[in-house]
């Protein structure tokens, strides 16, 4: 039927499987055709049954041929649909979706495609972080091997790695007050399906994390958004929708928030606590972007000590989206609430994921990586900054650290429209009003620095903008020519 390669390198079962495969989609051999059973196969190449049969294993996992019990092997009959890659589900753009679209996008890392709003890191910024070795490790480590289950609360080693992590910050916590999550996103699920229900009204700040509002929303309730500031919450505003609204819950970013890079003053959090307290509104505080904080940044969870206050946060965005792990804190009563939500939604987490971060915990790299990556990130936040604002971004109010620019449009450009031209020529940009829960219209637009600083971005911003500015000119001096006609 064919010849193998003893002399190579490639293993004997790759090199069967993949004579087969290309006999097969070249149709040298036909769909329907019944193939050599594993013993004559095995006995004309002189090679062991069980390299057959991982040869025959993978082209039937492959789709390639078809196991027929004890008729045999054939090569699986295909059309040219069956055959095709087919399309990825395409979510439209619309308004209403345009949050989840623009994850979607993100995630998808189509070919091509600059991701310059996007609100992850490049992946070459992070392959470091987690080694191989680590996997090995935990798979070594783990009781049961990939049979290995996992606590619903999560490792108990794991969860007091984090609670140190969290001590690191002034929160007095131990492994009993956390709780493993898929990341953040999970963490803001488990909190819906736990304090909240239809009619019940959140208070969520404006602008604030865009995924959030529509997740808010499919539940029926009732959002009020809250003007965020560079030292944090609008406190008149907040305190007037407490009365006014008497809301179950707020979310709020304190350090490096998303999408502005603000973090909240220490003077501000403690009125915020006070009002929180003195009208009965839970907070969640979203500390997702925590990481990338250089120095220390006052917490709610530290203020609190967890008194009214569900703390949450992701190893996905500064340590690894393969990994999917994240974590809440919060008062034993809560907490219980929390992981019945949780076993009720997905049972517990996988351990191998546990068991991998907790050996990165274990090592002690994590703040060497976060320190390099800090450094990374402050370095493409100057590039940005100096190249976007050459090209006509406005920056009034840049946050002090982080992966997000807050840049402010011209006045006279439509963003809506620049948005939708930019994914024509394959740069993707978030608009402001998608920050809003009201999709407000806003002249800004989220950069994230890492991708940012390329060229490419800068020289089309320039380009659009200065049309922009250009016929802006032209209609200024139409208007004073026909003014100064009107005068004469």
């Amino acid at each position: 039927m064919f010849a193998i390669d003893r002399s190579s390198t490639t293993a004997l079962s790759a090199q069967i499987e993949a004579k087969l495969r290309h006999l097969a989609e070249s149709r040298a051999l036909p769909g329907g055709a019944r193939l050599l059973s594993i013993r004559q196969l095995a006995t004309q190449l002189a090679v062991s049954t069980n390299t057959v049969v991982v040869a025959y294993d993978r082209l039937v996992a492959a789709g390639v041929i078809d196991s027929h019990g004890t008729a045999g092997f054939f090569v699986r009959t295909r059309t040219d649909a069956s055959s095709a890659v087919p399309d990825d589900v395409a979510l439209e753009a619309g308004e209403e979706q345009e949050a989840v679209w623009l994850a979607q996008q993100a995630n998808d890392q189509r070919a091509g495609v600059l991701q310059a709003s996007s609100g992850a890191l490049p992946p070459t910024w992070l392959h470091d972080a987690v080694p191989a070795t680590a996997v090995q490790k935990a798979l070594a480590r783990s009781p049961a091997g990939m049979a290995s289950r996992c606590p619903p609360q999560g490792l108990p080693e794991l969860r007091e790695h984090i609670a140190l992590l969290l001590r690191g910050i002034g929160a007095a916590v131990d492994a009993s007050h956390i709780l493993t999550t898929f990341g953040g996103t999970h963490a803001i699920d488990l909190i819906c399906r736990s304090f909240l229900q239809a009619g019940d009204t959140v208070l969520v700040e404006d602008p604030g994390y865009f995924l959030m509002f529509g997740r808010l929303r499919q539940d029926g309730i009732r959002l009020v958004p809250i003007k965020r500031r560079p030292d944090g919450l609008d406190l008149a505003a907040f305190e007037a929708a407490c009365r006014e609204h008497r809301p179950r819950l707020l979310f709020m970013q304190t350090a490096l928030h998303n999408p502005t890079g603000w973090s909240s003053s220490a003077a501000n959090l403690h009125k915020v606590l006070i009002l929180a307290q003195q009208y009965g509104v839970l907070i969640a505080e979203d500390d997702v972007h925590g990481h990338f904080q250089q120095g220390h940044s006052t917490r709610l969870a530290s203020l609190s000590g967890l008194d009214g206050v569900i703390y949450y946060s992701s190893f996905c965005k500064a340590l690894s989206p393969a990994l999917r792990l994240g974590y809440l804190a919060a008062a034993p009563a809560l907490l219980r609430v929390l992981m019945r939500a949780k076993i009720h939604s997905i049972m517990t987490m996988p351990a191998l994921n546990e068991y991998v971060l907790l050996e990165v915990l274990r090592a002690g790299n994590l703040r060497k990586h976060l320190d390099r990556l800090q450094r990374k990130i402050m370095v493409a936040r100057n590039a940005s900054a100096r190249q976007l604002s050459a090209a006509g971004v406005l920056f009034e109010q840049p946050g002090d650290a982080g992966i997000f620019l807050w840049g402010t449009m011209p006045q006279g450009l439509d963003v809506d429209l620049l948005v939708q031209d930019a994914f024509r020529n394959k740069i993707l940009l978030m608009r402001g009003a998608a920050f809003s829960a009201h999709n407000t219209p806003d002249q800004h637009i989220r950069f994230n620095v890492a991708f940012s600083q390329h060229p490419r971005l800068s020289s089309y911003l320039q380009e659009r903008l200065q049309a922009v500015a250009g016929a802006r000119s032209s209609l200024a001096r139409v208007s004073g020519a026909a003014s100064s006609d009107a005068n004469c």
